[in-house]
């Protein structure tokens, strides 16, 4: 279950409702109230400093890479011009060349293995960004919720025909932008793993 649901589930427990993640059949009386989850994140000033920041910090962990990528593409470019019209048989009769075969491979598979461990600090930092960001999100929508008098609050993916008068979106942006225009964004690392002990 997303984190909005997980909220949107909560404030329906609340008020003594019994489902939010699917259609729902109305009781008679009770008030419901429609938020666009996507449109939020886009369009809401947290949102967008989300993105802003996830972006900058990608574009980091680009510049951070690409001195050894361009370097391990000079070196495969110089041991190909050197292994160019060699057999397979030659090259490995050649011991520097093929030392500096094995040294250009460890060194591509360490830059691999490090590309891995960014991409995962890269999702890391992601979803705790968008997880404060629904922390900040949920008093908004129960405030939302108490001024429109609403028992039942649903995403809008979760409806088949979505009434424009009672989606609340533009509410909950407004009111989020006053009470948290930004959102702390810091690259999340990996825990380090620690050294093997020698055998």
């Amino acid at each position: 279950m997303s984190p909005l649901k997980s909220m949107l589930a909560a404030i329906a427990i609340s008020f003594g409702t019994a489902a939010v993640a699917a259609p729902i059949a109305t009781a008679q009386g009770t008030t419901e109230v429609i938020i666009d989850q996507g449109k939020i994140m886009r369009e809401s000033a947290a949102g967008k400093d989300i993105q802003t920041k996830l972006q900058g910090i990608g574009q980091s962990i680009e510049r951070e890479l690409q001195p050894t990528a361009t370097s391990l593409q000079n070196e495969g470019k110089q041991i190909e011009t050197k292994a160019q019209g060699k057999t397979q048989q030659d090259i490995l009769a050649d011991q520097a060349l093929t030392a500096e075969l094995t040294a250009y491979a460890r060194k591509a598979q360490q830059f691999e293995q490090r590309g891995q461990i960014v991409a995962q600090e890269l999702a890391l930092t992601e979803r705790k960004a968008w997880n404060d960001f629904f922390v900040a999100l949920r008093p908004v929508l129960k405030e939302v919720v108490d001024e429109r008098g609403a028992q039942v609050m649903i995403d809008r993916s979760n409806t088949v025909y979505p009434d424009p008068s009672v989606d609340v979106s533009d509410a909950v942006i407004s009111k989020l932008n006053a009470a948290t225009p930004t959102i702390s964004v810091v690259r999340q690392k990996l825990p380090t793993q620690p050294a093997q002990p020698a055998q």
